[in-house]
């Protein structure tokens, strides 16, 4: 082999894959398409993800957060949503913690004393894509991943004993290929892997643009009409969201002609554009791959679900995908995983990407323009002005409390050291003050870290919960062999 695993997708899903499997000990090679990040990406706030708590623990875990904060756009965090931690004489409208179709969440509004909430204390923000790109790029090739920039994947073959990947350059041979490159995945198609879903109902197109007349577009926040809606943010920044027929040609690029057709149907409006310095467009496709495992070809992020950006959950998503099969990959590259092992990623990801997927749904229904939908619109956020509201829709779509699985709190060992201090090595992890539990893990000493603490528990390199309380039966080989 020229390598053990190829990953196709230098986007973050891609490279957060990339520094997982290096964590687990194997050999990764990056491909791909473009020389360097897209354009659209450079236009700060245009290329903005959203940062989840689970992804922000993910960072924390692996010794990212504090360079992710530092890059950030901006950070949210849970103590501005503590009611007795706000200024009494503050002027202004409540700071809002998210928003659910463009409804706002109020911080005012969350309960302080969820325990849910209370889990996670890391809050989120939003950063640029090409600078959370930068970020993980610099940490892949720091732990070892050959990353080879324009020089995409164009075709392979996969066998029982590996993949053969065909390159402009030449070919590779790896034991695994997995597929980050995007909801037009050449991996999936090529795998021959089903995407079923359904067909887009809007079009929403983001454009930094310079206009004659900007004065005809109100300043703030979003504005409904009868065929979508659209707001004019900071610095020339343009989003409109046209429902209707998706156009016709999605991959030709957004022109200054495009911009002002949408504005003009869904504003009204024609403030004479000029001209277009970076744009975008984006539809609420739903799709969902069958299966994320074809053999030895592998599908993460984009490339196994794709749905409406409304809420900024897609990153969020991608990078859990890539915590759960980093170190499942390795470990069956490596020879010690259980049988079964490896396909658990998909049993165990895949209803994640529905329930994302339900969700996202859910608010291009609201952002309907007709009647009924702008009635229970008008209900919705009604209850998003309730405590019991909002907490329970901020805490769905920050990914917290859903039901597939527990991230293991940050405890404070009996060392004094913190948890998540543990888990920059991707090793498997035993809280425990038993010593004869301690013991019975000396055998799997090269991939397990024993740490004196309570309660017990053990804990995977994703930094997902095995299991807690009394120890079963057999505490470690359903997970290490």
């Amino acid at each position: 082999m020229d390598v053990d695993v190829v990953v196709a997708g230098a986007g973050p899903v891609g490279l957060m894959l990339a520094c997982e499997l290096r964590l687990g000990g194997v050999s990764v090679l990056v491909l791909e398409r473009d020389a360097e990040p897209g354009a659209a990406h450079k236009a700060g706030a245009m290329g903005a993800r959203s940062i989840n708590a689970p992804t922000a623990d993910a960072f924390h875990r692996r010794g990212l957060l504090e360079e992710v904060r530092r890059a950030a756009l901006m950070w949210f965090t849970p103590d501005a949503a503590d009611p007795d931690a706000a200024d009494p004489n503050a002027s202004g409208p409540p700071a809002f913690a998210g928003h659910f179709a463009g409804l706002p969440i109020r911080a005012d509004r969350l309960d302080p004393g969820d325990p849910d909430l209370a889990a996670y204390t890391l809050g989120g923000g939003a950063i640029s894509v090409l600078d959370l790109e930068a970020i993980l790029e610099r940490r892949a090739r720091a732990l070892g991943a050959e990353i080879r920039r324009g020089c995409p994947l164009i075709g392979f073959n996969a066998g029982d004993d590996g993949v053969t990947v065909t390159t402009p350059s030449g070919r590779i041979r790896a034991g695994w290929l997995a597929g980050c490159d995007g909801g037009r995945s050449t991996v999936r198609r090529l795998a021959a892997i089903a995407f079923p879903g359904t067909d887009p109902e809007f079009t929403g197109r983001q454009a930094m643009v310079e206009m004659k007349e900007p004065h005809l577009l109100p300043p703030g926040g979003w504005v409904r009409t009868g065929r979508g809606s659209y707001a004019h943010g900071p610095v020339g920044r343009r989003h409109i969201v046209e429902y209707g027929p998706a156009p016709a040609d999605r991959s030709a690029p957004v022109t200054a002609e495009e911009i002002a057709g949408s504005l003009r149907r869904v504003a009204g409006i024609d403030p004479g554009i000029v001209s277009v310095s970076a744009a975008t467009r984006y539809t609420d496709a739903t799709r969902q791959a069958v299966t994320y495992r074809a053999g030895r070809v592998l599908l993460a992020g984009d490339a196994a679900h794709i749905h409406s950006p409304a809420g900024g959950q897609g990153l969020n998503l991608g990078i859990g995908d890539a915590m759960n099969l980093g170190w499942k990959l390795a470990a069956t590259v490596r020879g010690w995983a259980p049988e079964g092992l490896l396909d658990g990623y998909t049993e165990e990801r895949h209803p994640v990407g529905a329930w994302v997927q339900g969700w996202s749904d859910a608010q291009t229904a609201l952002g309907r323009p007709d009647s009924r939908s702008a009635a229970l619109r008008a209900v919705v956020a009604d209850l998003l002005d309730t405590v019991p509201g909002a907490t329970y829709v901020l805490k769905q779509i920050s990914g917290v409390g859903r039901l597939h699985g527990r991230v293991a709190p940050d405890l404070v060992l009996d060392d004094g050291s913190h948890l998540a201090g543990h888990c920059r090595t991707a090793r498997f992890l035993l809280v425990t003050r038993d010593p004869g539990l301690a013991a019975r893990a000396e055998g799997f000493a090269g991939r397990l870290t024993v740490l004196p603490g309570s309660p017990a528990m053990l804990v995977r390199p994703d930094g997902f919960v095995a299991w807690t309380g009394e120890a079963p039966a057999d505490p470690f080989t359903p997970w290490l062999r």
